[in-house]
C-alpha cells in the first residue's frame, strides 16, 4: 500500500495560513492513516497522541489529502470517527459535508451511509452541492431509488427542495436513463424549476436518449418548442445519436436518410451541423459495415461546408480496412495528412491494430511510417504490436530490424526478445485452403465407398447432430 506522498506535503508548505508545525503534523498524520500496518483499532491508539493539538481545519486537510492517494476509505473513515469524538470544538457542518463528498467520490456507499445518519442524528444541515454528489454516486452503484428517498425526505436534513438539489437528482437519474422516474420528479416540482428550464429538459433528452427510446426523445424536444426553449446543438445531437442507434439495430438502411432528415430540421433553427454530428452517423455507418454510404457521407462533408475532422477520415477508414479495401484506405489517410490534419496516436494505434489483426501486417507497416513522418511520438506501443506479429509471422528478419531501430531511439520495449529467436518463438502458418478442400473431398469419396446402408446411417447422423 502506498504512504502519502511527498508533493502532496510539499504543497502544505506553500499553503501561506500553514505554519511548518501543521505541516509536520499533517504529515505524520497523514503517514498513520495511509499505512497497512495494523488494524483500525490500532489506528486509534496510535491517533491517541494528537488529541491535543488536533483542529478542524487539520482534519479537514488530512482528509483532502487522503481523498487523492490509494489510501483505503476504511482507514480514512476511522480516522474521522476519532477526530469527531475527540476534538473539543467539534466539527463544522461546512467539514461533515467535505468528508461526505469524499466518500461519495471514493463510492464507498456504506461510509456516505453512516455519515448521512449520524449528520441527520446531530441536527446538522445537508449542503446541496453535497446531496448533489451523493446522490451522483448512488445512481451510479444502481441505487437510484435511495438517491430519490433521500431527496423527499431532504427537509429531514436541512437541506432545501430548490431548484439546485432538483437539478441535482434529474442530472443524476438520467445520466443512467432512468428518464422516466426524472420526469416524475420535474412534474411534482414544476415551481421549482422556473429559469432553468433548458437544463432540466436537456437532461430529460438526454435520459432518453441513453435507453434509445427515438419516441420519447422526440416528445421531449416537441415540449421544449411549446415552452420556447429552442433546442440546441448538444440537444440534437444527442437526439441524432438515439436515432441513429436504434436504426443500426433495426433499420440499418434508414440510417442516412433519417439522419439527414434531422440535420435540415438544425438547419431550420439555424444550427449548423457539425464535424460531431456527421461522425455520429458515421460511426453507426462503421458498425454496420455501410461502406459505400460512409464514403459518401464524406464528400457530402466536404461539399455542405463542414470540414471533416481527423475523427471522420479515421471512421472511414477503419470500416475500409475491415472490409479489406487497403488500397482505398490508404489513399484516404494520403487525402488526410495533405489536407493538413494531424491525428492524434489513437487513429494510427487502432488502425494498426485493424490491420495486424486482418493479417496485413505490410500496409500496417506503411501506416507505420506515416506515423513517425508525422512526428507524433509515442511509437513504443507500435513496436511492441508489429514485432510479435512478424515473428510469429515467420519475418524474423523484419522483426529483428524493428527491434533495432527502437533501441536506436531510445525506446523501452515491453515484448521479449526471446521473440527475435526462432527457436524459441512458434511460427504460425495459416493452412491453405486447397489442402482443406482436399481433406474434405477424400472424406467424401470414402463415404461413398461404403455400402448403402452406412451412407443411410451416416446421413441420420447429420440430420440429428443439425437439430437443436
Amino acid at each position: 500500500m502506498r504512504t502519502m506522498s511527498a508533493w502532496n506535503c510539499i504543497r502544505l508548505f506553500k499553503r501561506p495560513y500553514c505554519s511548518c508545525l501543521d505541516a509536520r503534523m499533517v504529515n505524520e498524520l497523514c503517514s498513520l492513516v495511509s499505512t497497512a500496518i495494523g488494524g483500525l483499532d490500532d489506528l486509534e491508539l496510535r491517533l491517541d497522541q494528537f488529541k491535543d493539538s488536533l483542529t478542524p481545519s487539520l482534519v479537514t486537510r488530512v482528509v483532502e489529502l487522503c481523498k487523492d492517494s490509494e489510501v483505503p476509505s476504511r482507514r480514512v473513515l476511522r480516522f474521522f470517527s476519532w477526530s469527531r469524538k475527540n476534538l473539543d470544538s467539534g466539527l463544522q457542518d461546512t467539514d461533515f459535508n467535505f468528508a461526505i463528498r469524499v466518500f461519495s467520490e471514493k463510492k464507498d456507499h456504506t461510509a456516505v451511509e453512516m455519515l448521512l445518519s449520524d449528520l441527520r442524528k446531530e441536527s446538522r444541515a445537508l449542503d446541496p452541492r453535497t446531496y448533489g454528489v451523493v446522490a451522483e454516486t448512488l445512481v451510479k452503484l444502481g441505487r437510484e431509488d435511495e438517491a430519490l428517498g433521500i431527496f423527499k425526505n431532504l427537509d429531514k436534513f436541512k437541506c432545501p427542495q430548490d431548484g439546485v438539489t432538483v437539478t441535482a437528482i434529474v442530472s443524476a437519474l438520467c445520466s443512467k436513463g432512468h428518464a422516466k422516474k426524472a420526469e416524475g420528479v420535474v412534474w411534482h416540482h414544476k415551481s421549482k424549476i422556473e429559469g432553468i428550464e433548458p437544463l432540466i429538459y436537456r437532461s430529460l433528452l438526454y435520459g432518453w436518449s441513453v435507453k434509445e427510446n427515438v419516441k420519447e426523445a422526440r416528445r421531449i424536444i416537441k415540449e421544449m418548442r411549446s415552452l420556447r426553449i429552442i433546442p440546441d446543438l448538444f440537444c440534437f445531437n444527442v437526439f441524432l445519436r438515439c436515432l441513429c442507434k436504434q436504426n443500426l439495430k433495426r433499420n440499418p438502411s434508414g440510417l442516412v436518410p433519417e439522419a439527414l432528415n434531422v440535420m435540415m430540421e438544425m438547419r431550420s433553427y439555424n444550427i449548423h451541423p457539425t464535424s460531431v454530428s456527421y461522425n455520429i452517423l458515421l460511426s453507426c455507418l462503421g458498425r454496420a459495415r455501410r461502406v459505400k454510404e460512409s464514403c459518401q457521407l464524406l464528400e457530402t462533408m466536404k461539399k455542405s461546408g463542414c470540414a471533416p475532422d481527423w475523427v471522420s477520415y479515421y471512421l472511414v477508414v477503419r470500416v475500409l480496412y475491415l472490409t479489406s479495401r487497403f488500397g482505398k484506405g490508404n489513399k484516404m489517410v494520403d487525402e488526410m495528412i495533405e489536407g493538413g490534419l494531424v491525428p492524434e496516436r489513437k487513429f494510427y494505434y487502432d488502425l494498426i491494430g485493424i490491420l495486424c489483426g486482418v493479417k496485413r501486417v505490410n500496409h500496417a507497416l506503411d501506416l507505420f511510417e506515416r506515423m513517425k513522418r508525422s512526428e507524433l511520438g509515442g511509437y513504443g506501443p507500435v513496436y511492441d504490436v508489429l514485432i510479435p506479429k512478424l515473428c510469429r509471422g515467420g519475418d524474423f528478419n523484419m522483426g529483428r530490424e524493428l527491434w533495432e531501430e527502437a533501441e536506436r531511439t531510445g525506446i523501452n520495449l515491453s515484448c521479449s526478445p526471446d521473440l527475435l529467436d526462432p527457436s524459441i518463438t512458434e511460427v504460425f502458418r495459416p493452412v491453405k485452403k486447397v489442402e482443406k478442400d482436399k481433406i474434405k473431398l477424400m472424406g467424401l469419396r470414402q463415404e461413398k465407398s461404403q455400402p448403402k446402408q452406412i451412407q443411410v446411417r451416416l446421413k441420420r447422423k447429420r440430420r440429428t447432430k443439425k437439430k437443436p
